[in-house]
């Protein structure tokens, strides 16, 4: 399937991370409920494959290598802490675009984040960042960069920094309606795992949101 986005990685990006995988999911004309029939059960039956010994063994061992790389730039990665959390509880409730991506996060064991698509402007660039560059992080708080950071730009500005979380502006609202679904991996993360999480929350939010999953490419 071919999507929609226009994607690239900088020429910087490839010589410092050329082995590293990056992928996008689009799914378009759904709605972000709140909590759809059926949407339980199915989170329990994820929860339950996520909790399994072996399989939580390879999850917590990913997310470790996170950590370690989130650590490198001087920040806490949130990973561990979400995972310590649905381990012992569950998988959080805000609706359905935000849930299928902590989901998809837990279940394969990845970074994933979720947009508003319509909210960009232009074409997507993977990259790095130069000392001190400014990202309007969610609740409009201002982000810095670091050099070298790995960061998503849009034609306009930075809508997410790795390290740092996303953007404001490209939040998920109660009227999305064409969502997309990105993750990083980082150094020692195979591209199968950013496959298999992004196509959880492609397919979460295509069957429970009433939408159409416009493909699931790894970069």
């Amino acid at each position: 399937m071919t999507m929609s986005v226009k994607f690239s990685k900088s020429s910087k990006y490839i010589s410092r991370y050329p082995e590293v995988a990056f992928g996008l999911s689009l799914v378009s004309g759904c709605q972000n409920f709140l909590n759809p029939p059926g949407f339980d059960q199915h989170k329990r039956k994820l929860l339950r494959k996520m909790r399994r010994r072996e399989t939580l063994a390879q999850i917590t061992e990913r997310i470790e290598i996170y950590d370690r790389f989130f650590e490198s730039f001087g920040f806490e990665c949130p990973l561990p802490k979400h995972l310590k959390r649905t381990v012992y509880s569950g998988f959080p409730r805000y609706n359905l675009m935000l849930d299928a991506h902590f989901m998809a996060e837990m279940c394969a064991g990845i970074l994933v984040a979720v947009i508003d698509f319509d909210r960009c402007d232009g074409k997507l660039t993977l990259g790095l960042a130069e000392e001190g560059e400014l990202c309007r992080g969610i609740g409009q708080r201002d982000l810095l960069t670091t050099e070298g950071e790995i960061v998503l730009r849009d034609e306009k500005e930075i809508v997410c920094i790795l390290c740092q979380g996303p953007d404001e502006k490209t939040r998920v609202r109660e009227d999305t309606r064409n969502v997309l679904f990105y993750s990083y991996a980082v150094p020692g993360i195979e591209e199968q795992y950013v496959k298999e999480g992004l196509t959880i929350a492609a397919e979460t939010v295509s069957e429970f949101g009433q939408g159409t999953i416009e493909g699931v490419e790894i970069f």
